[in-house]
Protein backbone atom coordinates (compact mmCIF):
# COMPACT_ATOMS: atom_id res chain seq x y z
CA UNK A 1 0.00 0.00 0.00
CA UNK A 2 1.38 3.21 -0.72
CA UNK A 3 0.10 6.57 1.36
CA UNK A 4 0.87 10.29 1.55
CA UNK A 5 1.16 11.83 4.87
CA UNK A 6 1.33 15.76 5.51
CA UNK A 7 3.58 17.59 7.90
CA UNK A 8 3.86 20.44 5.69
CA UNK A 9 1.68 23.12 3.43
CA UNK A 10 2.01 20.50 0.70
CA UNK A 11 -1.29 19.46 -0.64
CA UNK A 12 -0.59 16.17 -3.16
CA UNK A 13 -3.16 17.08 -5.69
CA UNK A 14 -4.24 13.73 -7.88
CA UNK A 15 -2.25 11.09 -5.09
CA UNK A 16 -4.16 8.04 -7.55
CA UNK A 17 -1.66 9.35 -9.60
CA UNK A 18 1.18 9.51 -7.60
CA UNK A 19 0.09 6.01 -6.73
CA UNK A 20 -0.44 4.75 -9.96
CA UNK A 21 3.03 6.21 -11.18
CA UNK A 22 5.43 4.56 -8.17
CA UNK A 23 3.12 1.20 -9.29
CA UNK A 24 4.60 1.67 -12.36
CA UNK A 25 8.33 2.33 -11.54
CA UNK A 26 7.91 -0.92 -8.97
CA UNK A 27 6.96 -2.98 -12.05
CA UNK A 28 9.65 -1.26 -14.29
CA UNK A 29 12.64 -3.06 -11.79
CA UNK A 30 10.60 -5.96 -11.17
CA UNK A 31 9.30 -5.07 -7.50
CA UNK A 32 5.94 -4.77 -5.78
CA UNK A 33 4.36 -2.52 -3.48
CA UNK A 34 4.67 -3.33 0.14
CA UNK A 35 3.51 -0.75 2.59
CA UNK A 36 5.25 2.60 0.98
CA UNK A 37 4.66 5.95 3.30
CA UNK A 38 5.83 9.25 1.21
CA UNK A 39 5.89 12.24 4.34
CA UNK A 40 5.49 15.47 3.07
CA UNK A 41 7.79 17.88 6.05
CA UNK A 42 9.31 20.95 6.91
CA UNK A 43 13.22 21.32 7.02
CA UNK A 44 12.99 21.62 10.54
CA UNK A 45 10.86 18.40 11.07
CA UNK A 46 13.78 16.62 8.46
CA UNK A 47 16.24 18.06 10.14
CA UNK A 48 15.58 16.84 13.77
CA UNK A 49 15.07 13.24 12.00
CA UNK A 50 18.74 13.67 10.69
CA UNK A 51 20.27 14.46 14.03
CA UNK A 52 18.24 11.80 15.77
CA UNK A 53 18.81 8.92 13.29
CA UNK A 54 21.90 9.71 11.38
CA UNK A 55 23.96 12.26 13.76
CA UNK A 56 23.45 14.37 11.00
CA UNK A 57 22.89 17.74 11.76
CA UNK A 58 22.61 19.35 8.30
CA UNK A 59 19.52 20.30 5.87
CA UNK A 60 18.76 17.39 3.21
CA UNK A 61 15.78 17.15 0.87
CA UNK A 62 15.10 13.38 1.57
CA UNK A 63 15.49 10.51 4.24
CA UNK A 64 14.53 7.25 3.43
CA UNK A 65 14.18 4.10 6.24
CA UNK A 66 14.13 1.15 4.42
CA UNK A 67 12.10 -2.23 4.96
CA UNK A 68 12.16 -4.01 2.39
CA UNK A 69 12.38 -7.53 1.93
CA UNK A 70 13.33 -9.26 -0.70
CA UNK A 71 11.40 -7.72 -4.17
CA UNK A 72 8.74 -6.50 -1.72
CA UNK A 73 9.46 -2.62 -1.36
CA UNK A 74 9.09 -0.94 1.98
CA UNK A 75 9.86 2.38 3.82
CA UNK A 76 9.35 5.26 4.91
CA UNK A 77 10.46 8.30 2.55
CA UNK A 78 11.26 11.73 4.35
CA UNK A 79 10.72 14.43 1.81
CA UNK A 80 11.14 18.22 2.75
CA UNK A 81 9.38 20.38 0.58
CA UNK A 82 10.75 23.29 1.50
CA UNK A 83 14.05 22.16 0.53
CA UNK A 84 12.46 20.86 -2.67
CA UNK A 85 10.92 24.15 -3.88
CA UNK A 86 14.60 25.96 -3.10
CA UNK A 87 16.12 22.87 -5.60
CA UNK A 88 14.14 23.57 -8.07
CA UNK A 89 14.77 27.04 -7.80
CA UNK A 90 18.53 26.15 -7.96
CA UNK A 91 18.04 23.77 -10.50
CA UNK A 92 15.65 25.55 -12.63
CA UNK A 93 13.19 23.47 -12.74
CA UNK A 94 9.55 22.95 -11.84
CA UNK A 95 8.83 22.17 -8.34
CA UNK A 96 6.33 19.39 -9.78
CA UNK A 97 9.64 18.18 -11.46
CA UNK A 98 11.85 18.37 -9.05
CA UNK A 99 9.32 16.55 -6.51
CA UNK A 100 9.10 13.19 -8.93
CA UNK A 101 13.14 13.54 -8.85
CA UNK A 102 13.02 13.25 -4.80
CA UNK A 103 10.15 10.75 -5.09
CA UNK A 104 11.54 8.69 -8.04
CA UNK A 105 15.66 8.84 -5.68
CA UNK A 106 14.03 7.40 -2.81
CA UNK A 107 11.99 4.86 -3.88
CA UNK A 108 15.05 3.65 -6.08
CA UNK A 109 16.82 3.40 -2.90
CA UNK A 110 14.41 0.81 -1.58
CA UNK A 111 15.38 -0.88 -4.50
CA UNK A 112 18.98 -0.59 -3.48
CA UNK A 113 20.50 1.58 -5.81
CA UNK A 114 23.14 3.75 -4.32
CA UNK A 115 24.54 7.40 -4.63
CA UNK A 116 27.58 7.42 -2.69
CA UNK A 117 30.51 7.19 -5.16
CA UNK A 118 30.60 8.97 -8.49
CA UNK A 119 29.41 5.89 -10.73
CA UNK A 120 26.33 4.78 -8.61
CA UNK A 121 25.35 8.31 -8.81
CA UNK A 122 25.54 8.81 -12.28
CA UNK A 123 23.43 5.49 -12.85
CA UNK A 124 20.98 7.35 -10.05
CA UNK A 125 20.86 10.34 -11.97
CA UNK A 126 19.88 8.44 -14.82
CA UNK A 127 16.78 6.37 -13.34
CA UNK A 128 15.54 9.28 -11.94
CA UNK A 129 15.22 10.99 -15.20
CA UNK A 130 13.91 7.86 -16.31
CA UNK A 131 11.29 7.35 -13.58
CA UNK A 132 10.19 11.16 -13.93
CA UNK A 133 9.29 10.63 -17.80
CA UNK A 134 7.08 7.87 -16.51
CA UNK A 135 4.86 9.77 -14.39
CA UNK A 136 2.88 11.29 -17.52
CA UNK A 137 2.53 7.73 -19.13
CA UNK A 138 -0.94 6.69 -19.21
CA UNK A 139 -1.41 2.81 -18.26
Amino acid sequence: MIEFHFKSDLVLQGKTDYSDWITRILESESFVAGQIDYIFCTDDYLLELNKQYLNHDTLTDIITFDYTKGKTISGDVFISTERVEENANSFGVTFENELLRVMAHGLLHLMGYGDKVAEHKAVMRQKEEEKIKMFHVEQ
